[in-house]
């Protein structure tokens, strides 16, 4: 395989990424490892969560990112995907890190990996660790791509693992049925560490996983808990030593609820201090593109919602339920989704859907889309989000939010075109 010129530009790297392996996603660790060994990868000085899950990862991430940074700490965090730049998914203490040193770290591993085919994903994670092993941040937060136990991300030893929620997606590479699914995101945990699982009805596999590697594990309605009013909230778990812990008075989050608590119950075991007021603040701070994100533009009030699996339109049900007055929906998915069950749980939320076609090789034809809708529904088929964004701005009668949802690139896509209006 040709090696790339050093003096090429992020986005010249990016392209050549994409197209020098065969396949999007290839499962395994023998080769990354490989790589990671020849570029001497060493996060020792850090503390290291990794993060996996079917939803809530990104939240959970935010969360913690939002706490420590107010608490004075510098914290390096990998997600994935991206929005408008690829520089979004490695971040230093909130801010993106610079096309120049992610191309120079993709020369350092393009030149360690010799003959070694790496994905896109491969050399996205091995340059994030390049970065954080070079700039020793306090705390480093690594989401999981797709999984857990296979994943490329999984070649690094968390000091704490997190497990959001375990719910049918990927079923093609993860497998078909919960148990199968919560086995590989449960391959994230390590012996004698904590291990920390937010689902309220976690599969049997997720503690007998957690017992098998003897991992120290931690559930959410059993081991840690919390409870709300209508302007506070208020958490109960453990702390590393085995002891009741509780925090009252937590504000209200923009993002889930479940997520919070299960970052929280993180901090008891991450060994940076912190007190209950910097984690008022960090939980109350949190924002995330993507998830709830209010955008208004032409005066119209969008909210952006990266829904794209059943457990994730059941939460935005949810939160609309609690939105006054008419909402409209523009939906863009892809092929390989549940549309029909997204679709079903959400369609009744809506007065009106405006449905697009997404420009990517897996997205589905919004025409398609539509036979998964109600014979009486109103909707009206778009070739982009664009289009109906664009259509959506020029009529009257319009209702008091319009929800942009469906995949991470229909919300890409959305924040390409909006224009927000100035405070």
């Amino acid at each position: 395989m040709t090696q790339l010129n050093t003096e090429k530009n992020l986005s010249e790297w990016l392209s050549w990424m994409e197209a020098c392996h065969p396949s999007e996603i290839e499962l395994g660790l023998d080769r990354i490892k490989t790589v990671a060994e020849k570029l001497a990868i060493d996060l020792s000085s850090s503390t290291v969560v990794t993060v996996a899950g079917t939803n809530g990862k990104g939240s959970t991430i935010s969360y913690l990112q939002s706490i420590y940074l107010g608490a004075g700490y510098s914290v390096g965090t990998y997600t994935s995907p991206h929005f408008i730049e690829y520089n979004e998914r490695v971040q230093l203490s909130g801010c993106n890190v610079s096309d120049q040193q992610l191309c120079d770290v993709f020369s350092r591993i393009d030149a360690a990996r010799g003959e070694i085919p790496l994905t896109y994903f491969e050399f996205g994670t091995l340059a994030a660790l390049v970065v954080f092993s070079d700039e020793k941040p306090d705390l480093v937060l690594l989401e999981v791509g797709l999984g857990g136990r296979l994943d490329a991300v999984n070649i690094i030893d968390a000091d704490v693992a997190l497990v959001t929620t375990v719910a049918l997606d990927h079923t093609d590479w993860l497998g078909d049925n919960r148990e199968d699914i919560g086995f590989e995101k449960a391959g994230i945990f390590r012996s004698g560490k904590p291990a920390i699982c937010g689902d309220l009805n976690p599969p049997g596999s997720i503690a007998a996983t957690a017992q098998k590697l003897n991992a120290q594990l931690l559930q959410s309605q059993k081991d840690f808990n919390f409870n709300t009013d209508e302007q506070n909230w208020q958490w109960q778990g453990k702390t590393a030593s085995g002891e009741g812990s509780e925090i009252t008075d937590i504000p209200l989050p923009k993002l889930p609820l479940p997520n919070a608590a299960t970052a929280i119950q993180a901090t008891r075991f991450i060994p940076l201090a912190i007190n209950d007021e910097q984690i008022r603040a960090g939980i109350g701070n949190a924002r995330l593109t993507g998830r709830m994100q209010a955008i208004t533009s032409s005066g119209i009030n969008f909210c952006l919602d990266v829904a794209h699996n059943p457990e994730a339109a059941e939460n935005l049900k949810q939160q609309l339920a609690a939105m006054p007055g008419q909402k409209w929906l523009v939906l863009g998915m892809l092929a390989d989704k549940d549309c029909q069950s997204v679709i079903s749980t959400l369609e009744a939320s809506f007065e009106k859907v405006y449905l697009v076609t997404l420009d990517n090789p897996r997205g589905l034809k919004a025409t398609e889309l539509q036979s998964y809708f109600s014979a009486n529904a109103d909707v009206t088929v778009k070739a982009t989000v664009a289009d109906a964004l664009g259509e959506i701005k020029t009529l009257n009668n319009l209702p008091e939010n319009v929800i942009i949802a469906g995949s991470f690139f229909t919300v890409a896509d959305a924040l390409s075109v909006l224009e927000t209006d100035p405070a």
